[in-house]
């Protein structure tokens, strides 16, 4: 059944991964106007500009920003919030029953985006903005980890002036980064620091774990809507060299040419060719993250095994996968009915928090005069 109201498909973003998030998106559009829906597409161009697209561009349309046949919108939060068309007046916003969102890192997968759908009334995919937040920075979700008991490798924040309790060597992330961009080997303290200082992708922020070449990269994807549910559990293959890192080029650059090299064709075990205790611990992990992070809609969990112990740590959670990770969903599931569900999701179990306004105005009675409040302050 096809949505009787058109779907948003929204897809750029400022972020180092602006052209996955082209690539996921034009997917997702594709999908769902095969499927029967009606679908409006809308890029957010690195410069903050926003565009109506027409339907069926294809990636080299976007190699010199937003297509030629691209209408400008605006942003508005109030009155009439919405998606307008730039230059019309009195027409009203775009019409969207709910809106898929296609960013990867920056603010747009970092709850930016949550943020600014909310604000102008507008279901979205993509989790909330707290929870969103929470996956982008490093940092805080794996302290939220440990705090849960979740087993993770031990993350320490690169500071000048305190150590993180293990030694060297170590892999160095950005903070808030969403991808392997920005990733270095470092081989002692000083060595971290330095990288952190000078690095672009590391100076607003890096974290350091140890350096274990030996782990495993494994997946498995969840989703929350009709119900929690689990894909298989997939194994990346690296490629040749001996750097212990799954890098940037691997995950979405390998398999070749096209809007799905390294998306759903990149080199991977599928179902991955472990003993049943992996997949069953696998699956336990992923549970657990989605209940303690809240996150919604589709999800895809980053693990590291140790094959000769048998250990699964958590790694990283990606909030708005690559390709939305319709690829590990697949065996269970056709993409229409991942994104459908995702969107319904939005649409019908929107998350609202609190607004202001609960007060009935008690404290501002109270207050009294402002310029009495400020005695002292000087």
């Amino acid at each position: 059944m096809s949505a009787t109201r058109p779907w948003a498909v929204v897809f750029g973003g400022p972020s180092p991964e602006h052209e996955i998030s082209i690539l996921t998106g034009l997917q997702a559009e594709r999908v769902l106007t095969d499927g029967g829906d009606t679908v409006h597409p809308i890029y957010w161009a690195p410069s903050g500009d926003w565009f109506l697209v027409p339907n069926g561009t294809e990636a080299k349309d976007y190699l010199e920003g937003a297509p030629k046949s691209a209408k400008p919108l605006e942003v508005r939060l109030a009155p009439e919030p919405g998606f307008h068309a730039k230059k019309s007046f009195g027409s009203g916003a775009l019409d969207i029953d709910a809106a898929l969102l296609c960013f990867h890192g920056g603010i747009g997968e970092g709850g930016g985006a949550a943020a600014i759908f909310d604000a102008m009334g507008i279901p979205a995919t993509g989790s909330t903005l707290f929870a969103g937040a929470v996956g982008m920075d490093k940092l805080a979700f794996g302290g939220l980890m440990e705090s849960a008991g979740i087993p993770t490798l031990p993350r320490r924040a690169v500071s000048a002036t305190t150590e993180p309790g293990y030694k060297g060597p170590y892999i160095v992330k950005p903070r808030f980064g969403g991808s392997s961009i920005g990733i270095e080997i470092a081989d002692d303290l000083a060595s971290a620091r330095a990288l952190a200082a000078n690095s672009p992708h590391l100076k607003n922020g890096a974290v350091l774990e140890p350096y274990k070449p030996s782990l495993v990269d494994l997946n498995i994807g969840f989703r929350t809507f009709p119900a929690l549910e689990l894909t298989d559990l997939e194994k990346p293959l690296r490629g040749g060299g001996d750097s212990g890192l799954y890098s940037y080029a691997e995950k979405y650059l390998a398999g070749g040419a096209g809007s799905e090299a390294g998306l759903s064709s990149a080199p991977r075990e599928f179902p991955a060719k472990y003993p049943a205790k992996i997949h069953e611990r696998a699956a336990e992990l992923a549970r657990a993250v989605a209940d303690v992070t809240r996150l919604t809609g589709v999800v895809r969990l980053d693990l590291l095994l140790d094959e000769k112990s048998g250990e699964l740590v958590v790694n990283e959670v990606n909030s708005i996968p690559g390709a939305l990770s319709l690829y590990l969903w697949a065996p269970k599931h056709p993409a229409l009915t991942i994104l459908r569900d995702a969107l319904t999701e939005a649409r019908d179990r929107r998350v609202v928090f609190p607004q202001a306004g609960h007060g009935g105005g008690i404290a501002l009675r109270a207050a009294g005069g402002i310029s009495a409040k400020l005695l002292g302050l000087s």
